[in-house]
C-alpha cells in the first residue's frame, strides 16, 4: 500500500481544524440575526407581586381597625388621586353643623395618616400632614363653610387636592363636587372645584376656585 503523502494528511487536518474553529463563530452570527439554535429557558426573575394602585385584596388588618360611618378619601398614587375606602366616627344625634365638622375633621384625620402596609406597597401616599385641624363656619360664614387651622394657600398642591376632592364628595360638604375652604379668623373663603383634572394630575393642576362672599 502506497503511504498517502505528508502533505497531503496535513492539509485534511488543517481544513477540519477551520470547520470546527468555524462552528463557534457561525453560532454567534446566528444569535446576533436572532436566530437560536437552541432554545433554552430562560429566567428573567419573578413577576412584579402587586399591580400599581391596585389592592387586589383586601386590607384585613386596616379593615378591622376601622368602626363608624364609611367614607372615601384620596391618596397619591401613581401621580393621580385614587379613592380609598376609610370610616369616621361621628356621634348619632349630632347636629347637621356639627355632624359636617366632625365628618370634615375625621377625613383629615385620615388623609394624614400613614396608608397601610399594603397600600404602601401598591403605591400608594399622602401629602397631607399630621397636626392640622378642621372647623365649621364662623360668623357671617355661609354654613357650609370649612375653616382649616392651615391657610389653604400654605398648602402643596398635592394636600390641597385630596384635600379638595375628598371633602367635596363627603358629607362635609353639599355633595356637588365642591367645597368652600378657608384659614383661620378672617382669611378669605374660596369655593375649591374637584375636577377630573385634578384627580388625574393633581401636582400640575390646582384645584380651581372661586371668592366666596359673606353669607354666600
Amino acid at each position: 500500500m502506497t503511504a498517502q503523502p505528508r502533505a497531503g494528511r496535513t492539509g485534511a487536518h488543517r481544513a477540519t481544524v477551520r470547520r470546527l474553529l468555524a462552528l463557534p463563530v457561525l453560532a454567534a452570527l446566528l444569535t446576533g440575526c436572532g436566530i437560536r439554535a437552541t432554545e433554552v429557558p430562560t429566567d428573567f426573575g419573578a413577576a412584579p407581586s402587586r399591580v400599581r394602585c391596585s389592592l387586589a385584596e383586601p386590607d384585613i388588618s386596616a379593615q378591622s381597625a376601622r368602626a363608624g360611618v364609611p367614607v372615601q378619601v384620596f391618596l397619591l398614587c401613581g401621580s393621580s388621586l385614587v379613592a380609598v375606602d376609610r370610616a369616621v366616627r361621628v356621634p348619632e344625634g349630632a347636629a347637621d353643623s356639627q355632624r359636617r365638622a366632625l365628618v370634615a375633621q375625621g377625613l383629615l384625620d385620615q388623609l394624614a395618616e400613614s396608608p397601610s402596609a399594603a397600600e404602601k406597597e401598591a403605591g400608594y401616599t399622602t401629602d397631607v400632614r399630621g397636626g392640622m385641624t378642621v372647623g365649621g363656619p364662623a360668623a357671617k360664614d355661609p354654613e357650609d363653610a370649612l375653616r382649616l387651622s392651615t391657610p389653604p394657600r400654605d398648602l402643596t398642591s398635592y394636600a390641597l387636592a385630596q384635600l379638595v376632592c375628598t371633602f367635596s364628595d363627603s358629607a362635609a360638604a353639599e355633595g356637588d363636587g365642591s367645597v368652600i375652604l378657608g384659614g383661620p379668623g378672617g382669611e378669605p373663603l374660596r369655593r375649591y372645584e374637584c375636577t377630573d383634572e385634578v384627580r388625574s394630575r393633581p401636582g400640575s393642576t390646582e384645584p380651581p376656585s372661586t371668592e366666596v362672599t359673606e353669607g354666600g
